[in-house]
């Protein structure tokens, strides 16, 4: 089963750069979107009702902002637009579908560099996820999406120079530290060791062509469940975002 995950700056411009072409030949079973800067009835329609898919997408209340949306070959159980907290549910930023074998989280992290407010609120949202994760420790659970945090200094490409920036300080990074420790492991770095390996560029200094980039987009896993873990693939030949899908291979 291949599951991809992908930021695509919103949905609305995804749509316009040959989206549904990108979608069909990369034929996942699952399909993970973040930051679609719309609401349902803002997706065009080709792309909510693409055939053998089921579709799911949850907003912010604020319009233009945040979103995640989700496409399915299997039919979930159930499904969550939220982490039953109304404080970080109301930005739209989580979709939680429940699988006969695993849970799916769809997560758009908070970015933390507007303010200090944004930055608190971006650790406060870790804390509360990583306690909330507790009551699936027993299940396979994989959390995917742009996690807004690159995590070890291999994951960007100057971090030297980004230690007082958010999305690489310290309190940031320690967030994925207790996600580790609370039991989920890195699906990319679980596979590939090797540094140059990043999901997002700057657009306003052409740093992708350089590939000054961060890697902020993950895949994490229930370390017990390590066993269904076939593959993890970062995809930057795919363009159209300032991110690029990552993806894995699981059962």
């Amino acid at each position: 089963m291949k599951i991809v995950s992908w930021n695509v700056n919103g949905i609305r411009a995804i749509y316009k750069k040959d989206f549904t072409v990108w979608f069909k030949d990369e034929n996942a079973d699952i399909v993970c979107v973040q930051e679609t800067k719309a609401g349902e009835t803002l997706f065009p329609k080709d792309i909510k009702e693409i055939d053998g898919y089921n579709f799911y997408c949850s907003s912010a209340e604020k319009k233009g902002y945040s979103g995640v949306a989700v496409w399915s070959k299997i039919k979930p159980d159930f499904v969550n637009a939220g982490i039953e907290n109304k404080v970080f549910d109301n930005e739209g930023r989580i979709l939680c579908l429940h699988f006969k074998d695993f849970i799916l989280f769809n997560i758009y992290f908070p970015n933390g560099g507007a303010s200090q407010e944004r930055l608190n609120y971006k650790i406060e949202f870790y804390d509360y996820l990583i306690k909330y994760l507790k009551q699936f420790k027993n299940k396979t659970v994989i959390i995917c999406g742009d996690y807004n945090t690159a995590h070890f200094s291999i994951d960007l490409a100057r971090p030297k120079e980004n230690e007082k920036v958010s999305g690489f300080m310290p309190e940031e990074r320690e967030k994925l530290d207790n996600l580790v420790s609370s039991g989920f492991i890195d699906t990319f770095r679980y596979f590939n060791k090797e540094p140059d390996n990043y999901t997002w560029w700057d657009y306003k200094t052409a740093a992708r062509s350089r590939n000054i980039g961060w890697r902020i987009d993950y895949f994490f896993i229930s370390q017990h469940s390590v066993k269904h873990l076939k593959s993890a693939d970062i995809k930057k030949s795919v363009l159209g975002s300032d991110h690029c899908p990552v993806s894995i291979t699981v059962f």
